[in-house]
């Protein structure tokens, strides 16, 4: 097994994601409820169609304009 993929499986991906930025964490949150996270593990965001990208993008520039007054 590669780093990547170690990185990619079980306790070294919860590891891992403590070093996300706040705006990867949400891009992930979002692809996750849009049943897209499966997709992006297996084959990373640049085999995303750009439909699936646009959605994603949408949901985050909505999500940051909402949140910009806390």
């Amino acid at each position: 097994m590669n780093t990547k993929q170690q990185l990619l499986s079980g306790a070294y991906r919860r590891c891992a994601i403590s070093y996300l930025s706040e705006q990867e964490k949400r891009k992930y949150e979002i692809a996750k409820e849009l049943g897209l996270l499966d997709k992006v593990r297996q084959v990373g965001w640049a085999g995303l169609s750009a439909k699936e990208t646009g959605r994603i993008g949408g949901m985050m520039g909505r999500r940051k304009h909402t949140h910009k007054g806390d």
